[in-house]
């Protein structure tokens, strides 16, 4: 038990014997059927932490497993635009249904709860918290192989929630190639290591450009030191992705899974070893 510990579990990340025994972890709903959580985070925002998370949401769907998004960014959601869903969620006396995407994914977010997209969630932390263990606990997730939960960036009220509620199988820890995001996504690390959850890999956002005319990989940010920070953690699977217009204007016009040259296609794969 830590020196100064107030027994408030529900607030503390230490690997007490004391928070072990807790039973913090959230049954989903009863009729909820999920084999697989992996969450997606980041040590900071802008590093591409949303469309990395649908982008293995995309791939996982189209290799034939079930998939679903549980969209865990209250304040800032994306995941249904990416996924070209407009519609809002619709709810039984037996709980919230998932919005369904055009291929099949399942999708929570606040932004299928509210009837405008724009409009904010001026929201304190405990209420935020609150909502995304209510998309755990309350919406009706059917069939589900595979959950990816896209975290909000940071190790604050939400990540805490999630780790200490819902039993995650792993997490992807997104990055880009500077040194100051490094030391941020060591956080991340830090946390889920804390927290008793495997790091499955990192993903390199925004890691090069290729030129048009001659293919050569330019470095714009530039050298990247994740592979260095993945030897330092004993984390496997690093992949780095290219600055690629076409997955921005995918992602724009809702078509994230007509992406035909997905580039975590393979990377998927290894992470589920």
């Amino acid at each position: 038990m830590a020196e100064n510990c107030t027994h408030d579990c529900s607030s503390c990340g230490e690997n007490c014997s004391s928070r072990k025994s807790a039973g913090l972890k959230k049954e989903p709903h009863k009729m909820s059927d999920i084999k697989k959580v992996i969450a997606v985070v980041s040590g900071k925002g802008g590093v591409g932490k949303s469309m990395t998370c649908a982008l293995l949401a995309a791939t996982a769907q189209d290799s034939g497993r079930v998939t679903a998004v549980m969209d865990a960014d209250i304040t800032g959601p994306s995941i249904p635009r990416m996924f070209g869903v407009t519609e809002r969620a619709m709810g039984s006396e037996n709980g919230i249904l998932p919005v369904v995407s055009e291929g099949g994914v399942q999708v929570m977010s606040m932004n299928v709860l509210l009837e405008n997209e724009a409009e904010p969630v001026v929201w304190r932390g405990s209420l935020i918290s609150g909502t995304v263990l209510q998309f755990w606990t309350d919406v009706i997730w059917t069939g589900v192989d595979i959950m990816f939960i896209d975290m909000p960036p940071g190790t604050g009220d939400v990540p805490l929630t999630v780790f200490q509620s819902i039993p995650i199988d792993g997490v992807i820890v997104v990055t880009t190639p500077q040194d100051l995001v490094g030391m941020i996504v060591q956080k991340a690390i830090n946390m889920a290591t804390m927290m008793n959850v495997p790091v499955l890999g990192i993903v390199e956002n925004m890691s090069y450009i290729k030129c048009p005319d001659c293919g050569r990989k330019i470095s714009v940010f530039g050298e990247s030191g994740v592979d260095a920070l993945a030897l330092e953690n004993g984390i496997p699977n690093v992949v780095k992705l290219p600055i690629d217009p076409e997955l921005t204007k995918a992602a724009d016009k809702g078509e994230i899974e007509n992406l035909k040259n997905n580039p975590l296609k393979d990377y998927l794969s290894k992470i589920l070893k």
